[in-house]
């Protein structure tokens, strides 16, 4: 028995393959080194989803359906603007996400082509409810999304207002790609073992939402940018990471479950990270950055995971701290969705055994007086 069922084989999969020891991570076949620079999100979603890239009329499909998705039920937004403006937006994700189910004439339609359609839905709304929320939160009336925007140039207009440049939408593109699936990760493991219940697809999305919240889970890149705040200035680096190291603490976005090697993602998003903080003039968090991952890779012997340098990317084009994590869902949903059709296409429920360490099962009962 190993503890966190680690590199315990729980199910079969066709979705995304993984090897740790070489850094490969692959969807449907396709390395990410692959997909990355190549593809867009909404191709990527169609793979996941369909288990092929599409051919023109098919992405094309694919994405006027996802931007026909985008808008909001307007119960959905009333009842957003009904909870607390503090409230985590990772709460309120799942809250929403939860919510939208009431308000889907095909919740109930168990059909494969009904289920495919919600995951659609889901994947288009996402976006919609991480950005609408910011606006909530800051006393403005949510953005309608456009139908005009890939769905990363829409994710920049509905947060910021602003239209997105080419540059911007491809970093976000990329960012999406790069977090859209990783095998049996926490949210996605907790997802198929709520679906395989025959439960419905939202309630398998709410579940996954609630373990992507985690600290050591889709957490972690938020914890990084608040690190390199804290450290503040690059001199100041060396200094920091060995007074961690002193006291024996973790550095937030270094060592991965799987990866034994660096995490593939990771070199996307140190180059990311590089262009993105030079163009907005903000290089020192880069440089922080690079600094930190020598030291550690260097005295730790541990490389950087997907969390390290998404968080100065992320920082530097404009997105608040605390909405990182639930941008990683606005991406995730995609592999969520598609190990959620896979797991109803060949059901069976998931119902591991616990090896007991408890007391022997032999203890008499005594009445509560004589205890």
């Amino acid at each position: 028995m190993k503890a966190g069922l680690e590199d315990v084989i729980a199910g079969e999969s066709g979705i995304c393959y993984i090897d740790g020891e070489k850094g490969i991570l692959a969807y449907r076949g396709y390395d990410i080194h692959e997909l990355a620079p190549n593809s867009t999100f909404e191709e990527t979603s169609h793979l996941l989803w369909f288990g092929r890239l599409p051919n023109v009329a098919e992405l094309k499909d694919t994405s006027d359906k996802m931007a026909a998705s985008r808008a909001l039920p307007p119960e959905v937004i009333a009842l957003m603007k009904a909870l607390p403006k503090d409230a985590a937006p990772m709460d309120v994700l799942r809250t929403a996400i939860s919510a939208c189910s009431m308000y889907d004439s095909e919740a109930k339609d168990m059909s494969p082509e009904a289920n495919l359609r919600k995951a659609i839905r889901l994947n288009a709304r996402c976006a919609t409810i991480v950005t609408a929320f910011h606006s909530i939160r800051n006393g403005n009336e949510p953005l309608a999304p456009r139908s005009d925007l890939t769905h990363a140039g829409n994710f920049y207009y509905m947060l910021t207002g602003n239209e997105p440049n080419s540059t911007i939408v491809k970093a976000l593109d990329v960012a999406l790609i790069l977090h859209a699936d990783h095998e049996l990760n926490a949210s996605t493991f907790a997802a198929r073992v709520t679906a395989a219940t025959l439960s419905d697809i939202y309630s398998a999305v709410t579940s996954a939402t609630g373990a992507l919240k985690g600290p050591l889970h889709g957490g972690a890149n938020e914890e990084v940018m608040r690190m390199l705040l804290k450290i503040g200035e690059p001199s100041n680096v060396d200094a920091f990471v060995h007074d961690l190291f002193a006291q024996k603490k973790k550095i937030a976005g270094f060592g991965h479950r799987v990866y034994h090697t660096e995490d593939p993602r990771a070199t996307h998003l140190r180059r990311m990270s590089k262009e993105a903080c030079e163009r907005a003039g903000q290089g020192k968090w880069f440089e922080m950055s690079e600094r930190i991952e020598e030291i550690v890779k260097k005295e730790k012997k541990i490389n950087p995971n997907v969390d390290f340098y998404s968080a100065s990317t992320y920082y530097v084009i404009g997105m608040p701290i605390d909405l990182f994590t639930p941008f990683f869902a606005v991406s995730r949903m995609s592999g969520w969705t598609a190990h959620i059709l896979e797991q109803y296409a060949n059901n069976r429920l998931i119902r591991p055994r616990a090896e007991y360490i408890g007391p022997a099962p032999d203890l008499k009962w005594t009445p509560v007086a004589q205890r």
